[in-house]
């Protein structure tokens, strides 16, 4: 049977949720396709997270990692195509490490590519009536750094696909002033994400560029 991890993160410093975390469990709570579904909520913390990341693909051996975070401000559901092989936190993490200028593998590329079909979820999802963009950027902090260790496990373990995706916040929770998306909404934004994955072995070609 094929086998899809799915993990978001715990809430941050003094946040009272994370949208990402809660919208795995409830995607947990729902899924009903014919993949096996492994969940996992991630510490907020770049050596927490990460060990925990290799231990949960050492267990269970996936096909598909998509790995998903808060990123606050967006307003939009946003699949990143590129992990940066660097640890720059502007603050420190929920254990108090705040690593910088570190790559997250010491000699790894530069850069990784997510192996997930970033662009045709971006449409399903979008199809769905749910707001969806491309991202080219996830930053330097934990985030990026689970991107970036999920693309360079693939690398290693022929056939698993591994990428990121980023989520706004929920319209629940989200501070004053910051764009959100329902919770429900963004569960069913992974799950189409889950599905469009599995349907499509290769990426569609079709503009999702930046000029800035």
């Amino acid at each position: 049977m094929t086998s899809v991890l799915l993990t978001g993160f715990e809430p941050f410093a003094d946040d009272p949720t994370n949208p990402s975390g809660d919208a795995v469990r409830l995607v947990a709570d729902g899924w009903d396709g014919e993949a096996r579904v492994i969940t996992e909520v991630l510490p907020v913390s770049f050596d927490g997270a990460a060990a925990r990341l290799e231990e949960l693909v050492a267990r269970h051996t996936p096909d598909v990692v998509i790995a998903t975070g808060l990123a606050g401000g967006r307003d939009a559901v946003t699949p990143e195509r590129v992990a940066v092989n660097l640890q720059d936190a502007r603050i420190p993490d929920n254990a108090g490490a705040q690593p910088v200028d570190v790559p997250c593998v010491l000699g790894g590329a530069t850069a990784l590519f997510a192996s997930l079909p970033v662009k045709a979820i971006v449409r399903d999802i979008a199809a769905g009536g749910i707001p969806a963009r491309v991202s080219l950027s996830a930053g330097s902090y934990v985030c990026n750094h689970v991107f970036y260790l999920a693309a360079h496990l693939a690398e290693t373990r022929p056939g698993m696909r591994a990428g990121f995706i980023h989520v706004p916040w929920d319209t629940a929770h989200a501070p004053d002033g910051h764009p959100a998306l329902p919770l429900a909404d963004i569960a069913a934004a992974l799950h189409l994400a889950i599905e469009t994955t599995l349907a499509t072995p290769a990426d569609i070609s079709v503009p999702a560029g930046a000029i800035h």
